[in-house]
């Protein structure tokens, strides 16, 4: 057992951990932030457990938790401030960029990275951005579709 300090969503953990204990378990088991989803059983290539880590998008289920030990994490419920849905949340309703939900916390944390540092993206980089993400339920469509539109409502938003 190893002792970690986390900050997650804000809220700072201290918490004693098995050191092959994986993060997307952490945030799940120990924190009760289901939003963090498994879906392809810990091997990295769904994007469903996706996260910040220092503002930054990680897979979940490819980290260790120990390995955040002194980091900030944000997941899927830390996106929003309060009821106030960022731009991406906002487009993904508008936007029908969702159908069964399961891939979007993933989907949402993976592009809200990307727009920081694409604020511009046309469609082909938005679908060069999504590779790392599965949804078996759309042709993607909707989801482009979105990030566009969260893209353009933040640079009016910056205007």
């Amino acid at each position: 057992m190893q002792t970690v300090t986390i900050k997650v969503n804000g809220e700072a953990f201290k918490e004693s951990v098995p050191e092959r204990l994986l993060l997307v378990d952490f945030l799940r088991e120990r924190l009760a932030l289901t939003g963090t989803h498994v879906a392809c059983t810990h091997e990295g290539v769904c994007g469903a457990c996706t996260v910040h880590l220092d503002g930054d998008a990680v897979k979940s289920c490819l980290m260790l938790a120990v390995q955040a030990d002194g980091h900030e994490i944000t997941t899927v419920e830390g996106l929003a401030k309060g009821d106030e849905l960022t731009a991406l949340q906002k487009a993904f309703r508008e936007e029908h960029g969702l159908q069964c939900g399961f891939c979007t916390p993933g989907i949402l944390m993976n592009m809200t990275d990307f727009l920081k540092h694409n604020p511009n993206p046309t469609d082909d980089e938005i679908r060069m951005g999504l590779i790392g993400n599965l949804c078996r339920c759309t042709g993607y469509v909707h989801i482009v579709r979105a990030v566009r539109t969260a893209a353009k409502m933040l640079a009016a938003s910056a205007a």
